[in-house]
């Protein structure tokens, strides 16, 4: 926390929760919408082409726009920011709405739009979000408060899939799609209850090239963090491909149905639920590295020994096991990392470094999902579980072998340590 808050710091609590409820009242509704778009383009069509375009449309923005969003996102009042973004995606969804009512089918076209539109609003909100966390909460909280969100956003992930199939079959699209506005309301009608601090660069000009450059120059600089961000990277590379083929993993390996298929998604996302709970009530480890590499073995080992089942009843029995310990271990690498890197710089900077940093982590998910299906078509879909499981173990390994990133949370800890003493004696020394 910063000292130039000026809310009172017995309310954080109060303050944060508040924030966290309407995050998750807009997520809840903004993924049931995602989820009723993509089930109404699998029917309208029947295209996995189209449906890997709309993928990637999710992804793109993240990618190309997410190193120029963080000079944006310091610059800006960060609360005004959320709002409109919600706001926009709203309207999108009423114009939406209104098409299909005029018509017999959605546009294409316009449902790709409006696609592109919520992935841009959520490549603006996501390093916002990051980056006002240690703004609202103390310091030492970072990591459990970082758990929570990571909780609230797996929830978020069981509670959708299953509300927006009952939604899908019992309003029409047009309708259902409104239940975006819905929550757009209730998510920017708690928001303005939030207190949200300003920082020191609110307000400053913009330079989005020379911005940019400086939020990676920032995070380069940190060698420890620099090392655990790019290995995080080749991790993406490396199990996209797997992620992307789960439903292709139950129906085709496994001969299951649709919904097995959605079993799974539940289960790994029921896992992660709980890897975020653990993290946000017991998230005070003295070295947060140590959970990384038990997490970095544990995806490895799960999704590497899911290529080796037999495709049998007892063989998906298993599968399903194994991804609740997947699911389990997910959340600990983005909840950690995100919590040392907000304590390593200072609030001002975060979100030019989030944005490049979100930008770096997102650039190899689109090209894995390009290799993913051909990959798969020619050496069997379940051998991409197998390369995913020994490509994460081995992640695991050279962050472990490479001294700046193994012993980065034990530094930053020392370093915060002789920070707050420094403060506790200036305190002092202006009291005498």
């Amino acid at each position: 926390m910063t000292d130039s808050q000026s809310f009172n710091l017995n309310k954080w609590r109060k303050n944060f929760y508040l924030f966290l409820a309407g995050q998750f009242l807009s997520g809840i509704t903004s993924m049931v919408v995602q989820y009723a778009i993509i089930w109404y383009l699998t029917r309208a069509t029947g295209s996995a082409t189209i449906l890997s375009f709309a993928t990637l449309l999710g992804m793109i923005p993240m990618v190309v726009l997410g190193p120029f969003v963080g000079p944006l996102i310091d610059r800006w009042n960060k609360k005004v920011l959320l709002i409109v973004t919600d706001v926009v995606v709203a309207i999108f969804a009423i114009v939406l709405s209104i098409a299909g009512t005029l018509a017999s089918e959605f546009p294409l076209w316009l449902v790709f739009v409006s696609l592109f539109v919520r992935s841009v609003a959520q490549t603006f909100q996501m390093p916002t979000i990051q980056s006002i966390l240690p703004t609202m909460v103390p310091e030492k909280e970072l990591t459990k408060v970082n758990g929570q969100l990571g909780a609230v956003q797996s929830a978020n992930f069981i509670i959708a899939p299953a509300l927006g199939a009952f939604l899908f079959s019992v309003i029409p699209m047009n309708f259902l799609i409104l239940t975006d506005v819905l929550g757009a309301i209730l998510g920017v009608g708690m928001l303005a209850l939030v207190t949200i601090p300003h920082v020191v660069s609110e307000g400053e000009s913009i330079h989005l090239l020379a911005d940019s450059k400086f939020g990676l120059k920032k995070l380069v600089e940190n060698k420890g963090l620099w090392y655990i961000t790019i290995i995080g990277a080749v991790f993406t590379l490396i199990f996209m491909p797997a992620a992307s083929l789960y439903p292709l993993m139950t129906m085709d390996y496994f001969n299951g149905t649709v919904g097995q298929a959605g079993l799974i998604e539940v289960v790994y996302s029921v896992g992660m639920l709980a890897g975020g709970a653990i993290i946000g009530i017991f998230g005070k480890w003295s070295d947060r590295m140590k959970p990384i590499f038990a997490a970095y073995t544990v995806i490895g080992i799960t999704i590497g020994l899911s290529g080796f089942l037999p495709g049998t009843n007892r063989g998906f029995v298993y599968f399903v096991i194994l991804n609740i310990f997947a699911g389990l271990a997910t959340p600990f690498f983005n909840t950690l990392l995100m919590a040392m890197i907000q304590q390593s710089f200072e609030p001002k900077y975060l979100g030019r470094i989030m944005g490049v940093l979100n930008s770096l982590m997102s650039i190899t998910g689109p090209v894995g999902l390009i290799f993913a299906g051909p990959l798969a078509d020619k050496i069997g879909v379940e051998k991409i579980f197998i390369l995913a499981g020994v490509g994460t173990l081995i992640c695991g390994v050279i962050t472990f072998l490479t001294p700046a990133a193994r012993n980065y949370d034990k530094e930053l800890n020392q370093k915060l340590a002789e920070k707050r003493a420094a403060k506790s004696d200036t305190s002092v020394d202006n009291q005498d």
